[in-house]
């Protein structure tokens, strides 16, 4: 009887071990999504706001180094979040590169907009909460 007893602790043992491990990945994931999604969305502003000045050189600057910080996210971005959003965001990218390039003020402003927040779906997407996990 001691050795059944045993063997069941030990079942309950991995299986709360298992779940403790899901949930810290779960907590540092969204932690992690949240704190990226903040850093491009605070370079996309900063490439609004040098558009806004006329400074193209350096808001299409700007805007490439925050398309490179999201490159380096893109295998990760793409095993923990759906593709389409990630797909989504990066034709953004792209087409906001391209506006930025032929100083388009209007049409790049919205953009970046659209992309600011695909950028917070994201992160809301990845959050640790009852809707995500319902």
């Amino acid at each position: 009887l001691r050795r059944k007893g045993a063997r069941v602790m030990r079942a309950y043992g991995i299986s709360g071990g298992i779940l403790a491990a899901i949930l810290v990945f779960s907590l540092w994931n969204s932690s992690y999504m949240t704190a990226s999604t903040v850093r491009w969305r605070e370079q996309l502003q900063q490439a609004d706001a040098q558009a806004q000045s006329e400074a193209w050189t350096e808001a299409v600057d700007t805007l490439a180094g925050s398309y490179d910080d999201w490159s380096e996210s893109q295998t990760y971005l793409h095993i923990v979040a759906r593709h389409d959003t990630v797909d989504d965001a990066e034709a953004m990218y792209r087409r906001a590169i391209a506006f930025g390039e032929t100083e388009e003020l209007s049409e790049f402003h919205a953009e970046l907009s659209d992309l600011r927040d695909q950028l917070r779906l994201i992160a809301e997407m990845e959050a640790l909460n009852i809707r995500n996990v319902l």
